[in-house]
Order: structure tokens, then sequence, then C-alpha cells
């Protein structure tokens, strides 16, 4: 049996190198396989090492250590346990409650010794129970209770539905009514917008643009898309388990994460 393997992701050196000495100290087994300093990176670097444990700072440049948990939960091989996650924080007693359902453990800054030998053997007890597989829909609610922690605290954003939207054609900026568009896909800093003739770019988070689409007309169907409900024509599995839909008006292929797979159940 290999020995277990873990994601340190925490963006100040001293604390990373800390909690690394303290790591070291109550789990000699444990390799460290993966380092990340930024959450960009944390997610990128857990898929491809697909490490049994991901130690998590909630705040880091690029993505929260939650939006990195979500991401790496939705894209996690079926063929692997989902990793046991611990989320490093700052956060209050009333947050901790709610990351203590879906985490494996937390920890508060200052990291101490006292507090990693605790968690330490909460991993080791969890590891070893861990025997088969977790289930597809296991892994579904783990990422839906993610990004639903992702969203605590999250500004109020207005109500009103959208009408039309400023997209960026080229050199142009367009006013393209919201009925036109068959589907929406998140880029790393914009919106991807794509109708019948055209695509293009607008500057809102894909949490924004949620909050002002009617969803009785469009669907989430992964993290970074929404689609128009209309245009789905067909959901298909290919031989992996994994989904995708077929478009009525458009050649794209859209996939669908495991966290809204449920929608197409009946199809």
């Amino acid at each position: 049996m290999n020995p277990p393997s873990a994601l340190v992701a925490e963006d100040e050196p001293l604390l990373a190198a800390e909690l690394k000495k303290l790591l070291r100290q109550a789990w000699p087994e444990l390799r460290i396989v993966a380092e990340a300093s930024d959450g960009i990176a944390a997610t990128a670097l857990a898929l491809d090492a697909t490490p049994d444990v991901l130690l998590l700072d909630i705040k880091m440049p690029g993505q929260s250590g939650l939006d990195v948990a979500a991401a790496v939960i939705d894209e996690w091989p079926d063929t692997r346990p989902a990793p046991l996650i611990v989320f490093i924080t700052a956060y209050d007693e009333f947050a901790l409650a709610a990351f203590d359902r879906q985490a494996a453990d937390y920890v508060l800054k200052p990291v101490t010794g006292e507090r990693i030998a605790m968690t330490v053997e909460r991993l080791q007890r969890r590891l070893a129970e861990r025997a088969s597989l977790p289930a597809e829909g296991d892994l579904a609610r783990l990422l839906r209770n993610l990004q639903g922690l992702a969203s605590m605290g999250a500004p109020n954003l207005p109500d009103e539905r959208l009408d039309a939207i400023h997209v960026g054609i080229g050199n142009s900026v367009r006013i393209v009514p919201i009925d036109r568009v068959l589907y929406f896909e998140a880029t790393d800093k914009y919106v991807g917008v794509h109708t019948r003739d055209d695509e293009g770019l607008i500057r809102m988070s894909m949490r924004e643009l949620l909050a002002r689409l009617d969803p009785a007309v469009f669907l989430q169907v992964h993290r970074g898309t929404v689609v128009r409900r209309s245009q789905i024509a067909m959901a298909v599995r290919d031989e992996a388990g994994r989904m995708s839909l077929k478009l009525r008006d458009s050649p794209d292929v859209l996939g669908v994460s495991r966290a809204f797979v449920h929608h197409f159940r009946a199809m």
C-alpha cells in the first residue's frame, strides 16, 4: 500500500514552512507531493497529483480555498477516492461549524503542533475507514455543499433580470438581447456569451450573472457553464460515464459536471 500523500496550499511562505514542519513531525509517512501559493496553481496541482489530502488556506490569491475545493471535486477522476480536505482558516466559530460539516477538519491560525496532531489523527482514521470508491452521488453532494460554502459572505446582488447585455465582440461593443443567448461559459477573467451568430465577452462574474438570469430560462450545468434550457436537445453519456449536452442551434457540445447531472436523470 502506497504511503498517504498531500497537497499544501498556503500563500504565506513562513506559514507554509511551519505547516510542513509540523506535518512531518506528526506524520512522518505522509508525502507532500505538491505545494502551491495561490488557488489557481493549487487546483491544477491537485488534479495532476490526485493526493489523498488537501490542506487549503481559505484566503489565497487567484482562488479561495473553498473555490479550489469545489473545482477539484468537480473534476476529480472517478477512479480515485475523493480527497480529504482540511481548511486552514481564520474564520470565526459560526463559519467553522459550517466547514466542519463538509471538510475532514479545519485548523485555526496560528497553527500549533498540538492542533496538527489532532488533525493527523482524524485524517489517519478517515483514510483507514475509506474502504471503497465514493459513489458519483456522494461526490456531487460534496461539490454542491462546497459551492454553497464558497458563496457564504458574498455581497447582495441585484435582483432585476437581464433583458440585454453589453457584449465585447472584436473591437466593438454590442447590445445583445438576452433571448438571443444560447449559453454562457466562464473564462479566466470574463464570461463568454454564445449566440447563434457571434461569440463575445462580458465583464461580469458567473456568480453575478446567475443572480440576474431567470432560472426558468437558464440552467447551470457546470460551475462555469449556463445554458438556455430550450437549447438542450439531448444529454448523452460517454463510455467513461461523463455527461454532455448537444444543442439545437449550435454544434458546440457542453460538458455537465457531476454536481449537475441530477438535472438529467430522466433523460
